[in-house]
């Protein structure tokens, strides 16, 4: 008996002993292990702090920035990402800080982001926090094989001659919103509208009708959605990982589960009814979620195992992602646009100029886009200036080479885009001018070679949606500038931070008058 009562007393003293050891570890040896090792090779950023890293410094300079509207430039580094911008000047590039305990090297050499693109199966994306999952797993957050059998499946569903169909429903889609907005404006005089509401239910109506082959209304509860979920996920990057803590009941984790769940019974019914369609054959064959169902089933009875295609809850992720993503690249692309156009009427008239001489009064179809140059050059200076994503993320899993250096696993990587499009060095003096002659003769010119820009990433994983993105982007300027000449409201208060993509913070009010 005393046996029992020994061991009973013995058994859970080891163990707590063996998880205060890892915890210790995980806090405090480990990182300071990192930290003498990324030191030893010449590279300087801040001093570990105990558990939370820089995370509080970084919190404390975001709500100072977000705290108030900033002249009207387009150096917005300083208001989107305040913290790194600060350590980018204070140690130079190539330095690092502590996202928690976890070491952080900031890129912004162009060799060495090349490398790291290039070599996406030694450099792979963080494992994401199980609750910043929520949002949308799919294509974007897998790897290796599961990246390279998903990837294969979705290709069919973003080809060009796919995305070619795909006219009238950008089409239809920017028509809706503009009949709205004529019957809006008066005749005679100018409207003030916040157009970045219209732009979200406008890009939301096309991913709808290209995706699922409906429209904004029945997807409109999900978007809703999946804008609270990115909030919320946005809340959780700015705060420390720690495992296991998705378990707790906070507020904010219960609410996360609860959108999660909602938007996958919604999406769950949305394939069963078109899994149901095909059987039956009577589906259309003419949306993404269809060309998705049935590249899946193909792969399956081709190689007669199921392990070759998607489960149905990896189906649902992949049109979260197709709803989050299709939505918001697009929308915050054509919002910054209309902004710098109202703000530069010269380019504005140029691109109407030039919309007059390529396709006059018919119809614009997707092959019509194609031949928009001056409209293809305001497209890429606005996403250089505003990219939708600040920067990319990835982490060493191994000892890896990099460049001169060898870092340790454990390494995450930021890989930053916005600093390296305004990176005087690169552009100019005139950086931070919107000169949209710079893209005249083609990225490859602008960049002088180099992997300078990169708004939709780079390499084998580049975004397999960029094509759909700037497809309809041309698609909705062309039609916005047919019709209507814009000015920036005196109401308007420049804002731009982010909520996964740069947004206005305050709306992006404008002055709209018809042509």
């Amino acid at each position: 008996m005393k046996l029992v009562y020994s061991l009973l007393v013995i058994f859970p003293a080891i163990f707590l002993v063996i998880l205060g050891w890892k915890i210790l570890n995980w806090v405090w040896f480990k990182p300071k292990k990192l930290e003498k090792c990324l030191k030893k090779q010449g590279l300087r950023g801040t001093g570990y702090k105990f558990l939370f890293g820089d995370v509080k410094e970084m919190l404390r300079m975001d709500a100072e920035a977000k705290g108030k509207p900033m002249n009207f430039s387009n150096d917005i580094v300083p208001r989107v990402m305040p913290f790194i911008h600060k350590i980018i000047n204070q140690y130079g590039e190539n330095c690092y800080i502590w996202t928690g305990p976890r070491p952080t090297l900031l890129l912004t050499e162009p060799d060495l982001v090349k490398e790291v693109l290039n070599r996406s199966f030694h450099f792979q994306k963080p494992p994401g926090n199980p609750l910043t999952n929520l949002l949308a797993e799919g294509l974007a957050n897998y790897e290796t094989d599961k990246w390279e059998k998903h990837r294969k499946l979705i290709n069919p569903a973003f080809q060009l001659e796919r995305i070619k169909l795909m006219g009238p429903a950008f089409y239809a889609s920017c028509f809706d919103m503009l009949s709205k907005w004529e019957k809006m404006v008066p005749a005679e005089g100018s409207f003030e509208l916040d157009v970045w509401p219209e732009l979200h239910t406008l890009t939301g109506d096309a991913i709808s009708r290209t995706a699922f082959g409906s429209n904004f209304e029945q997807g409109r509860r999900i978007f809703e959605l999946q804008k609270e979920q990115a909030e919320l996920v946005m809340q959780v990057f700015r705060s420390v990982y720690i495992p296991g803590w998705r378990f707790v009941p906070t507020k904010r984790n219960k609410r996360m589960k609860e959108i999660a769940k909602q938007v996958e019974s919604m999406m769950m019914d949305i394939i069963n009814n078109r899994m149901q369609l095909i059987k039956a054959g009577n589906s259309q064959n003419s949306d993404l979620l269809d060309v998705l169902l049935q590249s899946n089933s193909k792969e399956i009875e081709q190689n007669g195992d199921k392990k070759f295609g998607m489960s149905l809850k990896e189906v649902v992720e992949e049109c979260k992602l197709f709803y989050f993503a299709g939505q918001e690249t697009t929308s915050v692309l054509l919002v910054w646009t209309l902004i710098l156009l109202s703000k530069h009427s010269d380019w504005q008239d140029r691109a109407r100029d030039e919309i007059r001489r390529v396709i006059g009064d018919k119809k614009p179809e997707i092959d019509d886009l194609n031949h928009l140059k001056v409209i293809t050059m305001i497209i890429h200076e606005v996403l250089r200036l505003y990219p939708a994503g600040t920067m990319l993320f990835r982490l060493t899993k191994e000892e890896t080479k990099l460049g001169k250096l060898t870092l340790p696993a454990g390494v995450q990587i930021f890989l930053l885009a916005i600093l390296m499009h305004h990176d005087p060095k690169i552009w100019g003096d005139d950086v931070e001018e919107f000169n949209p002659k710079r893209f005249s003769e083609g990225i490859l010119k602008a960049t002088k070679g180099q992997l300078t820009y990169f708004p939709f990433g780079w390499g084998p994983r580049i975004c397999i949606g960029q094509n759909f993105a700037l497809s309809e982007a041309k698609m909705a300027l062309v039609m916005m500038l047919k019709n209507f000449a814009f000015e920036l409201s005196p109401s308007y208060a420049h804002a731009p931070f982010p909520v996964i993509t740069i947004q206005p913070q305050f709306g992006a009010q404008l002055m709209l008058r018809k042509l």
